[in-house]
């Protein structure tokens, strides 16, 4: 089982840092699986909490957030459409992926729904899991991969190493 967490101690750049990377590998022709925030999408609200999500390799990209007014302080996660965002990445290139991303191990993988069974087929695949991570959804991240996860540095060079080991 290889799995690793990653948390960038900047404002969007835990986002940032998989998506730079997810670009990395598919340029260097390394198939992966998984999703990734779409800097393409600008925030309606100043703490941005409304997203959209690209999956890979190729896209679609499905906006993961309702829009619940400016005033609202409720979570904006659309369940439907992570539900939605899980189907299509099990749908796709999956099984053939050297890499899965889950751009952050939220509050819905926090209550085991969300993308924890897309987590747990890549891992029953052999295929690594690299998911970002905050420190608010941190003790169910632990929990949820039995304390055998890998914590890395927020640089892109910690997680290709951390790819590429094993590899000969």
């Amino acid at each position: 089982m290889k799995i690793a967490s990653v948390t960038s101690p900047e404002r969007s750049g835990t986002d940032r840092l998989l998506s730079d990377i997810a670009d990395r590998l598919l340029a260097g022709s390394v198939p992966l699986a998984g999703i990734v925030k779409d800097f393409g999408y600008a925030s309606a609200y100043e703490n941005g909490c409304d997203m959209k999500v690209r999956v890979l390799p190729d896209g679609p990209v499905i906006k993961i957030t309702q829009d619940l007014g400016a005033g609202s302080d409720a979570c904006r996660l659309d369940p439907g459409a992570i539900a939605e965002a899980v189907a299509t990445v099990e749908r796709g290139a999956f099984r053939d992926a050297a890499l899965f991303i889950l751009n952050k191990f939220g509050p819905e993988e926090a209550a085991g729904r969300g993308f924890c069974s897309a987590i747990g087929s890549a891992l029953e695949a052999d295929i690594p899991v690299l998911v970002g991570l905050s420190a608010a959804n941190k003790a169910a991240f632990d929990a949820f991969s039995g304390g055998m996860a890998t914590t890395l540095a927020p640089q892109p060079e910690a997680i290709i190493a951390w790819l590429n080991e094993g590899e000969h």
